[in-house]
C-alpha cells in the first residue's frame, strides 16, 4: 500500500523533474519562435490546462466567484505572473547561455529575503546577510564565467533581466501572500486574464505565427509542464505530505537535474564557473530559507 507520504515523494519529484526541463524547452521554443510568440502560446496552454483541472475537481464556480470578489487583484497579479514575469525572463533566456540564465533565475528566493525589508517591514539578519552574500557572489562568478575581477559578461543586459525576473516573482509572491484564495483556482484565474493579454502584446510586439513544429510543441510543453500541470502536481505533494518542508527541500535537487538537461538535450557545455557558482547560490538559498520569508515555489 502506498502511503500518502510515499504518494506525496513521489508528485514532488516529478514536479521538480519537470521543472528541470524548462530550461531546455525554453532554449529549443526560442529557436523558432521569438518572446512573445513564446509567452503567448504557452500561456495560453497553461490557461487551458489549469482550467482543465479546476473543471475536472468541479471547482469551476471558485472562477468567478473569487474574481467578482477582487477583480483588480487578480488582474495585477496576471499582469505581473505570468505576464511580466515570462517576458522578462525569456527575454534573458534569449540573451544567455541556458545554464546561466535557470541558475541566476534560482536566486528569487535571496531577492525575496530583500523584498521584503521595504514591503514587508522585515529586517535582515546575520544569515539573510550571509545569504545575499553567497547568492550575488555566485550571480558574479557564473556571469563573468569565472573572472569576477575582469567584469567581463557574455550579456550585461541578458544577467540584468534575469536578476530583474527574480524581482518580479518575489514581487507576486509578496502580492499572493494576501491571497486567501484556493492556490490552484487563483493560478487560473491569473493565466485567464493573462492570455488575451499575451496575444494583444504578440499582435504589437510580433507576429501571430506559429514558427515551426518544434517550436510550437516547445512551447506547448513549456505551458503544460512549467506553468499549468506542474503546480497542481506540487500542490497535490505539499497537501499529502506530512512534512512540507521534506517536500520543499526537493526544489534544491531542480538546478542540478536541469544542467543534466541542457548538457545532454541542447549540447551545451556546462562552465565550471556554472558549479562554482551554483555551490554558492544552493547555500545561500538555504540559509534565506531557513532564516528568512519562505515561499514554494508555484510556477
Amino acid at each position: 500500500m502506498v502511503t500518502n507520504d510515499r504518494k506525496a515523494l513521489y508528485l514532488g519529484l516529478s514536479a521538480v523533474l519537470l521543472w528541470s526541463t524548462a530550461a531546455t524547452a525554453f532554449k529549443l521554443a526560442l529557436r523558432e519562435l521569438d518572446v512573445f510568440q513564446l509567452v503567448a502560446w504557452s500561456v495560453s496552454a497553461s490557461a487551458l490546462a489549469l482550467l482543465a483541472i479546476v473543471c475536472w475537481q468541479g471547482r469551476q464556480r471558485q472562477l468567478w466567484s473569487s474574481l467578482r470578489q477582487r477583480p483588480g487583484y487578480y488582474l495585477l497579479l496576471a499582469a505581473i505572473n505570468p505576464l511580466l514575469y515570462y517576458l522578462v525572463l525569456l527575454h534573458a533566456y534569449a540573451l544567455l547561455p541556458a545554464q546561466q540564465a535557470q541558475t541566476i533565475n534560482y536566486t528569487w528566493a535571496i531577492t525575496l529575503a530583500l523584498l521584503a525589508v521595504p514591503l514587508l517591514g522585515q529586517r535582515l539578519g546575520r544569515r539573510d546577510l550571509l545569504a545575499v552574500a553567497l547568492g550575488y557572489s555566485g550571480v558574479v562568478i557564473i556571469a563573468t564565467q569565472g573572472q569576477p575581477f575582469a567584469m567581463q559578461f557574455s550579456s550585461l543586459p541578458g544577467v540584468g533581466l534575469a536578476l530583474g525576473s527574480t524581482l518580479v516573482w518575489a514581487l507576486y509572491w509578496i502580492l499572493n501572500t494576501r491571497n486567501q484564495g484556493d492556490p490552484l483556482v487563483s493560478l487560473c484565474l491569473n493565466f485567464l486574464l493573462a492570455t488575451p493579454a499575451a496575444w494583444l502584446v504578440c499582435s504589437l510586439f510580433s507576429t501571430l505565427s506559429t514558427g515551426g513544429t518544434t517550436g510550437l510543441l516547445a512551447a506547448l510543453y513549456v505551458g503544460l509542464f512549467e506553468m499549468g500541470i506542474t503546480f497542481a502536481l506540487w500542490s497535490s505533494a505539499l497537501r499529502l505530505t506530512s512534512s512540507v518542508a521534506r517536500i520543499g527541500n526537493l526544489i534544491f535537487l531542480s538546478p542540478l537535474f536541469s544542467l543534466v538537461f541542457i548538457a545532454t538535450v541542447l549540447d551545451e557545455a556546462i562552465h565550471p564557473a556554472t558549479l562554482v557558482g551554483l555551490a554558492l547560490i544552493i547555500p545561500g538559498v538555504l540559509l534565506q530559507q531557513t532564516g528568512g520569508p519562505k515561499a514554494p515555489r508555484e510556477a
